[in-house]
Parts: C-alpha cells; structure tokens; sequence
C-alpha cells in the first residue's frame, strides 16, 4: 500500500507519492522570470527557499484560472529538484492499495500518458496517479516557440543548482 497527496485540478482527482511531497501551503507572491516556459509561472519563497512554481493547469493544457483561497502549492522534491507544483485545491491524504491501481489507458498513452504513472479507483470516482520526474521535465516538452534555437535553450529553472 503507497500513500499519496491527492489534488484537484480541472476537476479531476491527481495522487502525488506522498514521499515526494515536503509540505503544502497556501499561494502568495509568486514572482514572474522572464523567458519561462509557460508553465512556469515564476518563482516562489517558500520556508527560506527560493523555489520555482510550476502550475500544473498549463502543464496539462488546461485553461488558466485565477488563485483562491483554495489553490495551493504543493512543494515536491524529486531527486535534487524542489518545485511546488500549483494545483486547484489539496486537503486529502490516501493509502492506495496496488491492486487498486491500473495502467493508463493506451489511447491517452500519446497524449498525457507520460505524466501517468497510473489510474487508482478510490470507492466512486478515479484518481490518476502522477509520474513526477516526467510532470518536472518542461525543458524539453514545454519551452515556448522560439524558432531554431529552441532546442538548444536550456531554461534551467526547474534544474538542481549542482548542475549548472
């Protein structure tokens, strides 16, 4: 049995592994970088760390919606990575048992597939577990059209401070 963070976004339930989160908190200043992936919406300064936070609407291509009392960051740590990743709402904790998990659906495999670690059934409604380090890699899928030298650009935001 894992346990996972479960978010809502765009109405639909994701599960987070519960190892990879830090913490959760509220939004407040996020502060705009210039030249980031769309995705990015700036950068945050969360218990004495600058981090980097990602919304996961844009990550997902969902349409964008204004934060509220119930928008959170979710501060996530993957391998030398600390990014909080901007989701709808966060107040459920869940243990999911593996034979409640099953793979993603191969027709949405080309699609979102990636991020998808799997599809948990939790009593009546699906909870769609997130591969992380495939959600956290937005220097490849995510950089913004900026014609032949796009693939060179390394936006470095969401990379360890060790690697530049």
């Amino acid at each position: 049995m894992s346990e996972y963070i479960l978010c809502e976004l765009a109405g639909a339930t994701y599960a987070i592994p519960s190892i990879a989160v830090r913490y959760v908190e509220m939004i407040e200043q996020i502060t705009p970088v210039p030249n980031a992936p769309p995705a990015v919406e700036g950068i945050v300064l969360s218990r004495g760390q600058v981090i980097p936070a990602l919304s996961l609407r844009a990550r997902f291509g969902f349409a964008p919606q204004p934060h509220t009392l119930r928008t959170r960051l979710v501060v996530v740590a993957s391998g030398e990575r600390v990014v909080g990743l901007i989701v709808d709402t966060a107040r459920e904790f869940a243990r999911i048992d593996a034979a409640a998990i099953s793979p993603p659906p191969a027709a949405i495999s080309g699609l979102s597939g990636s991020y998808l670690e799997g599809v948990a059934t939790l009593g009546q409604r699906l909870a769609l577990l997130l591969r992380l380090d495939e959600v956290l890699k937005i220097t490849d899928s995510l950089a913004p059209d900026a014609g032949p030298d796009e693939g060179e650009r390394d936006h470095g935001i969401l990379q360890p401070t060790e690697e530049r």
